[in-house]
């Protein structure tokens, strides 16, 4: 009988996990598997509930809430040298990684996911000592992260409210922060408004905000924004919309297997939407880190 731990954030989708998570574990029971659920009420808990479970020998863990619940049992699964698969329903309001997966919505066919057993390795991100699944971030795009008013990012979420975030910020706010970027043996100096290191295409709601990305090439997707304009800052946005943003003239966007960035000022750094410390950082890719269900 194969052992799958549940991880589950009330407050994301609420309706949705009250009602569905009772028939999604008899669904499973009826299969042949034991499961244990574990309801998370403060920070940190849905990362050592996942720490646990590697420790029990779980056969699969299942993580059911938005992309900060995800990233906390990522970090719990990659502390450990034995790592159940993962499996991750969105209840969040963006999900980027599971909606890039194709992850269904609907808790009967995601039941059906876990039953068909349909899996793939994906990498995995280290942002100094943070794990993360699809992004991380710095500049301008966290700054606006952490100052547009909370009914924005429940409307647009966490990412694809930067649109609208950036009508909210005096232009002074779009001054350019100086960092020193390693790729490899190459340094440079550089003054930017952000940058971004993405594992999948999809980031915010934005669905082609890295179109070469994949999820299992060993590779980060890294964009940098250098110093602008707001009127350029603004058309990069729109191009963004229909993936139609890579040739910018004040855009960079490589791919990069690990990226090291030095800088004076007091940044933030973004790990799927959650506040993950300050520069300077390395950042390192784990290739194929985590099995992940997928349909």
């Amino acid at each position: 009988m194969k052992k799958v731990k549940i991880i589950y954030n009330p407050n994301s989708g609420r309706q949705i996990v009250q009602k569905n998570i009772p028939n999604l574990v008899e669904f499973l029971n009826k299969n042949n598997y034991h499961v244990d659920i574990f309801p998370t009420e403060k920070q940190l808990d849905a990362m050592h509930a996942a720490s646990n479970a590697c420790k029990d020998k779980y056969n699969i863990i299942i993580a059911i809430g938005g992309d900060g619940t995800v990233n906390e049992v990522v970090n719990g699964i990659m502390d450990n040298t034995y790592r159940p698969k993962l499996a991750v329903y969105p209840a969040g309001t963006v999900n980027d990684f599971a909606n890039y997966l194709k992850i269904p919505r609907m808790m009967d066919e995601f039941a059906q996911l876990i039953i068909r057993g349909n899996t793939i390795k994906v990498d995995v991100g280290l942002g100094g000592d943070r794990y993360f699944l699809n992004v991380a971030a710095a500049g301008l795009l966290t700054d606006v992260a952490y100052k547009v008013s909370s009914e924005s990012k429940t409307v647009l979420g966490k990412f694809a409210y930067y649109l609208e975030g950036i009508k909210e910020l005096p232009k002074q706010m779009f001054k350019p922060i100086k960092i020193r970027t390693r790729i490899g043996e190459v340094e440079e100096d550089r003054e930017v408004l952000f940058f971004l290191l993405a594992n999948s295409a999809s980031v915010g709601g934005f669905r082609y905000i890295a179109p070469e990305a994949s999820i299992n090439d060993g590779k980060f997707d890294l964009l940098i924004v250098e110093k602008s304009e707001f009127i350029d800052v603004a058309s990069i946005f729109v191009k963004v919309l229909i993936g139609n943003h890579t040739n910018h003239p004040n855009l960079e966007y490589i791919q990069v297997d690990g990226l090291s960035v030095e800088c004076d000022e007091d940044i933030y750094v973004d790990l799927d939407g959650e506040q993950g410390g300050k520069l300077p950082m390395n950042f390192e890719i784990k290739k194929e880190a985590i099995e992940l269900f997928i349909p």
